[in-house]
């Protein structure tokens, strides 16, 4: 009789504990965090160079307008000095910020001559380790090929499809955007 009490009493206890442990995502999906990422991917730096008859000026200004949030033209500057810089500007457009079950995903997209020379993360969701883990490993492909395809139609990486959804609904948004 007394193993049979010791055994239901461990048997309770064991189902009391198993059922009030609580998960790492159950209160964090509604309170996600995000925080800005600063990986890029740019095709090639001879864009930059192509500016630099004009004046140095202006290509440093391209690397400043890429960390920025708004829809801005790049070379507005030295717009005056040079008619034909004009053509060749870099500008930035920054897509939709597309919520997903871990958090908003936004993407801004620099486009000079009519095609993506960069692709930059504004806000990814970053909350906990596994969260950082994952994207710090799957937002630099998704921005290397977002800029090789010229589109949204890029390859999801194994396990950051969540982050593939909001990036490429993001990064058409961004496109639209900008008329490609």
């Amino acid at each position: 009789m007394r193993r049979i009490v010791t055994w239901a009493m461990s048997t309770l206890t064991v189902l009391v504990l198993l059922f009030s442990y609580h998960t790492s995502r159950s209160s964090v999906v509604a309170t996600a965090e995000t925080r800005p990422v600063t990986t890029s991917a740019q095709s090639a730096p001879s864009t930059t160079t192509d500016q630099g008859s004009g004046s140095s000026g202006s290509a440093g200004g391209a690397d400043d307008s890429a960390g920025s949030d708004d829809t801005t033209a790049d070379a507005s500057g030295s717009t005056g000095s040079t008619g034909s810089s004009a053509s060749t500007a870099a500008t930035t457009f920054a897509g939709d910020a597309v919520d997903t079950r871990f958090g908003p995903v936004q993407v801004q997209i620099t486009v000079a001559d009519g095609t993506i020379t960069a692709v930059d993360v504004l806000q990814v969701p970053m909350e906990d380790r596994h969260d950082q883990m994952i994207n710090s490993r799957a937002v630099p492909v998704y921005n290397e090929e977002a800029v090789q395809a010229q589109s949204a139609d890029i390859d999801v990486v194994s396990g950051a499809t969540v982050t593939w959804e909001g990036y490429s609904q993001s990064l058409q948004s961004a496109i639209d955007a900008a008329h490609l």
